[in-house]
């Protein structure tokens, strides 16, 4: 996506999600992504009306070796210019390839 941010804070709640995506996947390569918008259950929280609050489950490699703090780092700094211009909040949810494989042993 070539927009500027602006066009990011006008933009549909899918664009948004595409958008966070792309980012994503461009800094952290993940095997697995999923972004889901939590905005609607945040109504009335400040930033909530421009769809800005966020779950995201990542898969990737890079966590490899790394605690959940820098993981967490690693999001934060793959969309610093979006938590900059109207990313209100994001949940992270971060895992090695193999740690997200256990879950469903």
């Amino acid at each position: 996506m070539t927009h500027s941010m602006n066009d990011f804070m006008s933009a549909s709640a899918a664009d948004k999600i595409a958008h966070l995506e792309a980012r994503l996947h461009a800094a952290l390569a993940p095997v697995s992504l999923h972004i889901d918008d939590d905005s609607a259950a945040h109504a009335g929280h400040a930033g909530a009306a421009s769809g800005s609050h966020y779950t995201v489950t990542i898969v990737s490699g890079q966590f490899a070796g790394k605690p959940r703090v820098a993981r967490h780092r690693m999001v934060y700094d793959a969309l610093a210019e979006e938590m900059r211009r109207g990313v209100h909040a994001l949940a992270i949810r971060a895992y090695t390839p193999e740690e997200f494989a256990e879950q469903f042993e």
